[in-house]
């Protein structure tokens, strides 16, 4: 599969030929919605803490009498009916991450990128660097090649000049190619690959 090569300034530069195994796939909605919960749950904090009755420090003194009261007769004023009580089966702090083989993870990759692909969501970038860390000038570049909402994702590292351009761009996220992951693909509308993530990433997942 061949695409064009464009410049920042959206002029052609050349073309190139995209690995099928990686970029050429049938999408599987299946695979896609796996890696996404599971990039979410590993993400949680998993810090929500409530007291349970045996964290409340209560008197354990009999309320009320054993008999003739007309009501329930309760020994502990920390359970969860009175006022102050602890909380029934309430929340702990646990990880929330959960396991998935390395072989769907890869899987679920190339089907994200395939995804780009098929949806006509691909944009494939010469290079991505800036002389200076210009916002305006940026926003200008990206304006020419229809970019609103997009993830770039550059080589092994991204150009300083480039990612300081970006930081005051909203919708728009710069990765380097090892960062590449399923969640950041899907959540723009855009992805655009350098010619070196490209190699990267078919490096990676071949």
């Amino acid at each position: 599969m061949k695409l064009d090569v464009q410049t920042l300034a959206a002029k052609k530069s050349g073309s190139v030929t995209l690995d099928d195994g990686i970029f050429g796939l049938e999408p599987r909605k299946d695979l896609l919605h796996r890696m996404v919960r599971y990039q979410l749950a590993k993400r949680q904090a998993g810090t929500h803490y409530t007291q349970e009755r045996g964290d409340v420090k209560k008197t354990t003194k009999r309320i009320g009498n054993q008999k003739g009261g007309g009501t329930a007769r309760h020994g502990n004023g920390a359970v969860s009916q009175f006022r102050g009580g602890g909380k029934a089966h309430g929340p702990r702090v646990r990880s929330h991450a959960h396991s998935l083989p390395k072989k769907v993870r890869a899987a679920a990759l190339k089907h994200a990128l395939s995804a780009k692909v098929t949806a006509g969501e691909l944009i494939i970038l010469d290079d991505a660097v800036m002389k200076a860390p210009k916002t305006a000038d940026l926003k200008k570049s990206l304006g020419k090649l229809g970019l609103e909402n997009a993830l770039i994702i550059a080589g092994a590292q991204v150009d300083e000049n480039f990612a300081k351009a970006a930081n005051n761009i909203p919708n728009l996220d710069v990765l380097p190619s090892q960062g590449a992951n399923v969640y950041d693909i899907l959540r723009r509308h855009n992805l655009v690959l350098t010619k070196q993530a490209v190699t990267d990433l078919e490096a990676r997942l071949k």
